[in-house]
């Protein structure tokens, strides 16, 4: 073969391989969708940031002791849609953070809402009814 056509060749199989590794990536089989947890919390840091925003909260577990959540939400471009801003959260903030937990029970959510103290809730996109 030519040098043409394997180049060809090699390009069309990494783009597969890219394709099935993104496609996993954005995909939400690992979190149980059947149930919606809440955690109450304080933010620890709010991280707006590509690809995947990401709230950090500490929370008490059963026992008292302080447990570090992760929430995974979406890209601040789509947050920006929906009303959010850098500043949305700030550490400090005292929120129930609404989710679906991974299933490997970590402490790792995917969020749906954010209720404040005051009672004003936050939605990761338009029109998000949970």
């Amino acid at each position: 073969m030519n040098q043409r056509v394997l180049r060809i060749l090699g390009l069309t199989l990494a783009l597969f391989f890219v394709c099935g590794h993104v496609s996993a990536h954005h995909g939400s089989s690992n979190y149980d969708l059947s149930k919606a947890v809440s955690v109450k919390g304080t933010i620890t840091e709010f991280a707006f940031t590509n690809p995947h925003s990401a709230i950090h909260l500490e929370a008490k577990g059963d026992k008292g002791a302080a447990e570090q959540w992760l929430i995974e939400a979406d890209s601040p471009n789509n947050l920006a849609r929906a009303g959010w801003t850098r500043d949305s959260l700030k550490p400090g903030d005292v929120v129930t953070i609404v989710g679906n937990r991974l299933k490997d029970g970590s402490k790792v959510m995917r969020l749906q809402k954010i209720i404040f103290s005051d009672g004003k809730e936050l939605k990761p996109r338009e029109g998000d009814e949970f």
